[in-house]
């Protein structure tokens, strides 16, 4: 289950694109509370704001979604 992996590692990550808000980060974060892990979460997601349009690649960039902004958020977390 997820629980159970998230369980086994210093920290969980979710990924959405779109905002955290009724996303899979509160999902996951409310059943690892629920659960009493003590695991930290962390989200990689849109900002719960007006965006601004474009091509997806210019938006991810802009908003932290590429595999280098992505990657780079977790190793800082995981200092």
């Amino acid at each position: 289950t997820v629980l159970a992996e998230i369980d086994t590692d210093r920290l969980a990550v979710t990924l959405e694109n779109h905002s955290v808000i009724g996303g899979l980060f509160e999902t996951v974060a409310s059943a690892v509370v629920t659960a009493g892990l003590g695991k930290r979460v962390i989200p990689v997601a849109l900002p719960d704001e007006f965006l601004d349009a474009g091509a997806l690649p210019t938006l991810h960039d802009r908003y932290g979604l590429t595999v280098q902004k992505i990657v780079a958020k977790v190793l800082a977390e995981l200092k």
